[in-house]
């Protein structure tokens, strides 16, 4: 049976935040499902034209793809996101903090170019039953 073990220690490493643990292990997983880099485009391909939309269409298509695999968000156990600007940092927790219902999972946000402009927003993820 997969069981699922944060670890998270407070001595000898720095203090991780409400909305992240340092570490995640999946013990004896059944299953693992690698979601490419996902963008928020809607169902056409056209990006939102706001942060906020493109996050909650990100959320959206993370959810949809997991169903697909027959999973929900409640399966991820890592995730990646990666901002145009430094200025989305907080926006992004806020969106990912809320996806998860505040469950703390092992996360990194790297400021990087997207392939096109209009992205502002890119989230990996990864999922495990």
């Amino acid at each position: 049976m997969t069981q699922i073990v944060n670890h998270d220690p407070t001595d000898g490493v720095y203090p991780s935040t409400d909305d992240y643990v340092h570490a995640v292990e999946v013990q004896a997983p059944d299953r693992l499902v690698f979601v490419s880099g996902t963008m928020g485009l809607d169902p056409t391909g056209a990006p939102g034209t706001t942060l906020d939309e493109q996050l909650t269409l990100i959320w959206s298509n993370i959810r949809t793809i997991l169903a697909s695999a027959g999973m929900t968000l409640d399966n991820i156990v890592r995730l990646t996101s990666y901002l145009r600007d430094p200025s989305y940092a907080e926006a992004n927790a806020r969106a990912r903090t809320q996806a998860l219902g505040n469950r703390p999972v092992a996360t990194t946000a790297l400021i990087a170019q997207t392939l096109e402009p209009t992205w502002l927003v890119e989230i990996e993820a990864i999922a495990a039953t």
